[in-house]
């Protein structure tokens, strides 16, 4: 019975804990972006050479899309703004990132390869958080709940 106890132990926790679990969630997978555009910003030279050397077109216009994106989608997990339309956001661009940017499999063997392949877990990942995002809402500590009570109470 022991396992039964931790089981319920684990559980009451991530209950009671929920609002500020789900804050610590959104956070942290809003962390990649904040990095990611934070990056693009400071190297938007770098940025629009990277999208240049994967053949997209007007990739000036491409990084600040990409940019823009990537803040938006920060701000909006981070405070809780409008979580679920973010999250899904948030899955369409990975999406595309992954499928534009870490096809790991066109890369030869070796370290350009890995990386990339880390990448694409990494997007698989996102994608996942995504997900539970969506579904399970913004939670206590958001924008959201103080702003669209009635849809927000529903859940979390």
């Amino acid at each position: 019975m022991k396992a039964d106890s931790d089981f319920l132990t684990a559980d009451g926790v991530a209950t009671a804990g929920a609002g500020a679990l789900l804050l610590i969630g959104r956070i942290l997978l809003a962390w990649v972006f904040v990095g990611s555009a934070y990056g693009a910003i400071a190297d938007f030279g770098g940025s629009v050479g990277y999208f240049r050397s994967l053949n997209l077109p007007a990739p000036e216009l491409f990084t600040i899309v990409n940019i823009t994106l990537e803040v938006v989608i920060s701000a909006g997990l981070i405070l809780g703004i409008r979580t679920r339309y973010c999250a899904v956001l948030m899955f369409v661009f990975v999406l595309m990132a992954t499928a534009i940017a870490h096809r790991y499999w066109e890369y030869p063997a070796g370290g350009q390869q890995i990386n990339q392949y880390n990448n694409f877990l990494k997007n698989i990942s996102i994608m996942g958080g995504a997900m539970l995002i969506f579904v399970t809402g913004a939670g206590r500590f958001s924008f959201d709940r103080v702003l669209w009570p009635a849809i927000t109470s529903r859940r979390a």
